[in-house]
């Protein structure tokens, strides 16, 4: 079995669900288990471990942890950033997550296959990443948010198609 890109890594995963976070830990631990996880369930704490450790990877819940906030600092601070959600599992949130500079958007019911979207967003730079998430998941999100999910912010999903040369799986229809 080839090593994961994951090995040796410092990861933190925020989550105000423990479950969550154990099925995370679970996983991630599972593909690398020479894997640094930290994890939080707060805000506070999250931010309290941001500013404190340098992360290869993070991954941030929306809701309960103000998800945006700490997607922020993290970007800030140069960290790739995951936004894993259920709750706030729409195309705003999704079009907030690649303007603050996410670099992958992901349902909660995936995360039994975590571990292979987060290694795509350590070995594809911000765009290239986008492009391969939305090939996975493009009719995920076609058939949770329906067919015409891009024509609201249409300006914002062409130039989006644009920059990552996207095919059919986000142009509008």
């Amino acid at each position: 079995m080839k090593e994961s890109i994951l090995s040796n890594k410092r990861i933190l995963a925020v989550d105000d669900e423990p479950d969550v976070l154990m099925v995370l830990e679970e996983e991630i631990l599972d593909a690398c288990p020479n894997c640094q996880f930290d994890k939080a369930t707060t805000f506070e704490e999250a931010a309290q471990l941001l500013a404190s450790w340098t992360y290869d990877l993070v991954i941030l819940d929306i809701m309960g942890v103000r998800g945006f906030e700490l997607l922020e600092e993290a970007v800030t601070r140069n960290f790739p950033v995951v936004m894993l959600t259920a709750h706030a599992l729409n195309p705003e949130a999704l079009k907030r997550s690649i303007e603050l500079g996410a670099r992958a958007y992901l349902p909660k019911e995936k995360l039994g296959k975590i571990v292979p979207f987060l290694e795509d967003v350590l070995t594809q730079k911000n765009l290239p990443g986008w492009k391969r998430l939305f090939e996975k998941l493009g009719e995920f999100f076609n058939a949770r948010f329906g067919p015409d999910w891009q024509k609201a912010e249409a300006g914002f999903w062409q130039e989006f198609n644009e920059k990552v040369g996207a095919e059919k799986w986000v142009i509008m229809r």
